[in-house]
């Protein structure tokens, strides 16, 4: 089975090349396409099926199908919720034929962090086995026929944008087309130094700094807490997270908000960088809804955790993203994650514009994070700084970023 996110791509990639390949119409051609199914059905009885999946509700459709083999073609557009069900359908009975799945793609989209975690990073979870994963670079320099018909076409992949041209030149894997916070770094190298790197090392937190707790309620879908420390620069660092996710891609824990706030106490009175501690708690305005009931609020209130409303508009936030993780000429942003706090790690580089409403997130995916975050980034809000940076480069032979120098123009650099 061959699978596109949708049906335009299918038919102009695949069903009217294979119908030409096969020559289906002709006189005396022993293969059949069915047009309503989109099955091409071979003399020996083997078949290839056509689908497409643009929603994760599209997947009901197969279910109950049996291949033996699964080409998800263009697989990051795909959610990984698409994938896994997908994948159910790849359960052949015959025990001399491997099942397979193959997956074709660049980098972005909405399954590029779980394609990323598998064949790139190599990080596993569950009952996911290494050795069942196998990754092929392949780049348009291996593409000799392409080359050799279309030579230019190397310059034009040089004059895309930064972000298209490292992905599809390069096979960058950490820069993707439709990526939100471009800026985001994790940079192992300059936890202790804190340059060109928004993920650092845990350390005590100055007694002298205030506390937050910011907090997005989530039932079915993760519900997110993390608490945060303001320096006397107006910095801000990510020290704890307790995030409400079942293990599955975007499925909550679906508890209580009773439970959520016996947990929230339970933390604030061991972690050592929160007892003791006052702690002010900023949430979404949305848990003081009484419109079914007694509140989410009210009831987290019974647990003696409470919270200020904090504001929900949406765009300026993402702004406050932007000028939080903007570095300056030293390589020093106005946030820092402590390396602990995984799941915001993990989350929020892999966020993506909305289709529809393009200055916007896609909500469709884990951006519960990104919504508890940003509560707190707008009770903190920052004018853009003036001396913003590119991150550090990856190669500096010349040492031309690792120590301050003076440019041309008198100016500093690095």
């Amino acid at each position: 089975m061959i699978v596109r996110k949708s049906f335009p791509e299918l038919e102009a990639n695949h069903i009217a090349p294979f119908r030409k390949l096969l020559g289906i119409g002709r006189p005396g051609c022993p293969f059949k396409f069915n047009e309503s199914k989109k099955i091409i059905r071979f003399p020996n009885g083997s078949t290839i099926r056509f689908a497409y999946c643009d929603r994760d509700s599209d997947t009901d459709r197969y279910q109950g199908t049996e291949v033996d083999i699964l080409y998800l073609d263009e697989a990051t557009q795909l959610s990984e919720q698409q994938i896994h069900d997908l994948n159910a359908c790849v359960r052949g009975t015959n025990p001399d034929f491997p099942l397979r799945t193959y997956y074709t793609c660049n980098p972005g989209g909405k399954g590029h962090a779980y394609i990323k975690r598998l064949f790139v990073d190599r990080q596993y979870v569950g009952k996911e086995k290494p050795e069942q994963y196998s990754f092929i670079q392949s780049l348009v320099y291996d593409n000799k026929v392409l080359l050799e018909a279309h030579p230019e076409y190397v310059d034009e992949l040089e004059n895309l944008p930064e972000a298209r041209r490292k992905a599809w030149l390069y096979g960058d894997w950490n820069s993707f087309v439709g990526q939100v916070f471009v800026e985001w770094r994790n940079d192992p190298n300059h936890y202790q130094d804190r340059r060109w790197t928004h993920v650092i090392d845990d350390f005590p937190v100055d007694a002298s700094w205030k506390i937050y707790r910011s907090f997005d309620f989530g039932y079915a879908k993760p519900f997110s807490v993390g608490w945060y420390a303001v320096d006397h620069s107006n910095r801000i660092y990510r020290i704890r997270e307790y995030y409400g996710c079942a293990g599955e891609p975007n499925v909550g824990l679906m508890i209580t908000p009773q439970e959520i706030a016996k947990t929230i106490r339970e933390i604030e009175s061991t972690d050592p960088n929160l007892k003791g501690k006052t702690i002010a708690g900023i949430a979404d305005p949305a848990i003081w809804d009484k419109s079914h009931g007694e509140s989410i609020a009210e009831m987290m209130e019974q647990e003696r955790i409470y919270f200020s409303p904090g504001d929900h508009a949406r765009l300026a936030g993402k702004m406050q993203f932007h000028y939080r993780l903007a570095f300056d000429s030293m390589g020093i942003p106005m946030f820092y994650c402590f390396k602990s706090c995984r799941h915001f790690i993990r989350t929020i580089p892999i966020l993506i514009y909305d289709e529809k409403k393009v200055e916007d997130i896609d909500t469709t995916l884990e951006d519960h994070i990104y919504d508890e975050a940003r509560y707190l980034f707008m009770e903190h809000p920052l004018n853009q700084r003036k001396d913003i940076q590119k991150p550090m480069p990856a190669d500096d032979p010349l040492n031309q970023w690792s120590t301050p120098q003076r440019n041309i123009r008198g100016g500093l650099y690095g």
